[in-house]
């Protein structure tokens, strides 16, 4: 090779350079800088994909009492705990699913229910969820309430449904203390996809 080869591939080696660090960029931009996860566009495009395989489930989960956790602790202390959350759902949902933070203590997830054990798996996810964060000390926790629905159950609903309906669950599990709330069969009792963080309310008109 030549020198005038060496310096025709200059243009082409900085193009690739640049196509990387662009890639790159938009990989980081999709990811939720605190937690990790992907963002509610990105979460929502791949949960989308997911929803084509019959065994998927969808979880909507929510921390409790997220705002006294941050006046008690401080955001430092809360910041650990929703990175927290994260890891531990991230883990649960499992490599062939998708996980997103909806935004500030809401987070969704999208999980292949590979042997019919999503019901336990998510029973114990709870357990998990209200335990420390790492590396806080053990008043650093709550518990997290958690509500999913099986997309086969409700053929013809979109993602956005599925996580309305998911959304309802969890909204009950949070006013009951339940816990985790499985989204029944039937018709919703509100339309739309609702936050319950502190300070809004449902179309219902109930302060969450």
């Amino acid at each position: 090779m030549n020198a005038l080869d060496l310096l025709a591939l200059v243009p082409l080696t900085g193009w690739a350079v640049h196509v990387a660090l662009l890639r790159r960029g938009l990989r980081r931009a999709r990811r939720d800088p605190l937690t990790g996860l992907w963002t509610r566009d990105a979460f929502t495009r791949k949960a989308r994909r997911l929803l084509r395989d019959k065994r998927a489930v969808v979880v909507l989960a929510d921390v409790d009492h997220f705002k006294q956790i941050n006046d008690t602790h401080g955001h430092a202390a809360g910041d650990a705990l929703l990175a927290s959350v994260a890891r531990r759902l991230a883990h649960a949902t499992g490599a062939d699913g998708v996980c997103g933070r909806l935004g500030g203590d809401e987070f969704a997830a999208v999980l292949l229910d590979k042997d019919g054990t999503a019901a336990d798996l998510l029973a114990l996810l709870h357990g998990v969820l209200a335990r420390p964060a790492e590396g806080q000390p053990a008043e650093v926790a709550t518990t997290v309430s958690l509500g999913w629905v099986r997309a086969a159950e409700h053929p013809g609903t979109d993602l956005s449904g599925l996580l309305g309906r998911a959304d309802e669950a969890m909204y009950e599990a949070k006013r009951a203390a339940h816990g985790l709330v499985r989204a029944p069969l039937g018709r919703r009792l509100w339309q739309g996809l609702t936050s319950r963080r502190s300070g809004r309310r449902n179309t219902a008109g109930v302060a969450a």
